[in-house]
């Protein structure tokens, strides 16, 4: 039976990545930034040694964006320097890993949804640092290693965008919320399913694109939210970019394609509003004061 290992447990998609894996019967080792440290090489090198993973899914990353603007050395040394630590041992192993990645490797100009072998020119701190990630487990490991691009998470078990518009609907008579940005909101659960199937089937290695199918704004985001919850979608007030000035430049086009998929036969992710609607109750739930710290623990 496949012997898996998540690093990152402690987060939003680590958390459900080894909640799909145990749910599934699968042996899986979950360690968090506690548990380990991936930019200390010697400490990831033991823990392959101990664990004996047959696949390895590295969630363990800087991701924030703002923040890494101010500190790319730092954000390296996770986002590239710890991905590459984990591929030297994957590759002395022979495990195969999968390497979570984002769509802030792209420019974020495109007018088409941006496809796996479209070559990637990050803006950001955060996108460069990612990116090196990238490049460092497809070099080192050729022949195993895969690379998942995400986008616009939200999940149980963490800070998401979809968390803050449940709890500001309950707290303000209105929101304003960016329509100038275009992405596709996912869950985090089905990122773990889509990362499950691959390593089930025999892909082949390279890179694939895990967020959902269609596309909206944040502002259609929140207005979707808020009548799932029964609001008026009107509370919700659109706003361009450049009301919300921030340190690292946000994509104004994050939409990722799918074609990857075809090669193993995996269908891509669902439509995110058929998403959402699943997601909410379990969303909802972990709003409740009672959930709350456990839910932003990572």
């Amino acid at each position: 039976m496949t012997r898996w290992l998540v690093t990152g447990a402690g987060g939003m998609l680590g958390s459900d990545m080894v909640a799909a894996l145990t749910g599934c019967g699968a042996p899986v080792t979950g360690l968090d930034r506690a548990g380990l440290d991936v930019t200390d090489a010697a400490a990831v090198t033991d823990a392959i040694a101990r664990c004996q993973p047959d696949v390895v899914v590295n969630c363990a990353a800087w991701t924030a964006v703002d923040d890494a603007e101010a500190s790319e050395e730092q954000a390296l040394a996770v986002n590239a320097s710890g991905a590459a630590n984990l591929a030297a041992a994957c590759a002395g192993l022979g495990a195969r890993l999968v390497q979570v990645s984002t769509d802030y490797v792209f420019a974020g100009d495109a007018g088409r949804p941006y496809s796996e072998d479209d070559v990637p020119a990050p803006r950001t701190a955060y996108g460069r640092t990612k990116l090196a990630g990238e490049r460092a487990v497809l070099d080192r490991l050729p022949g195993s290693g895969f690379v998942v691009r995400t986008a616009w998470l939200y999940g149980a078990h963490g800070p998401s965008f979809a968390a803050t518009m449940i709890r500001l609907e309950g707290q303000r008579p209105t929101v304003d919320v960016v329509d100038d940005q275009h992405g596709q909101p996912t869950w985090t659960v089905d990122v773990a399913r889509q990362i499950l199937a691959l390593v089930r089937s025999a892909a082949a290695p390279g890179i694939y694109h895990a967020t959902s199918s269609g596309q909206t704004t944040w502002f259609g985001l929140a207005r979707e939210i808020f009548g799932l919850l029964g609001a008026d979608p009107a509370r919700v007030r659109p706003i361009p970019s450049s009301a919300l000035p921030r340190p690292a430049p946000r994509p104004a086009y994050s939409v990722l394609g799918h074609s990857a998929w075809a090669g193993p036969r995996i269908p891509p992710i669902g439509d995110w509003r058929a998403a959402l609607h699943r997601a909410l109750p379990e969303l909802v739930a972990a709003q409740r004061p009672d959930n709350r710290q456990g839910a932003s623990a990572g």
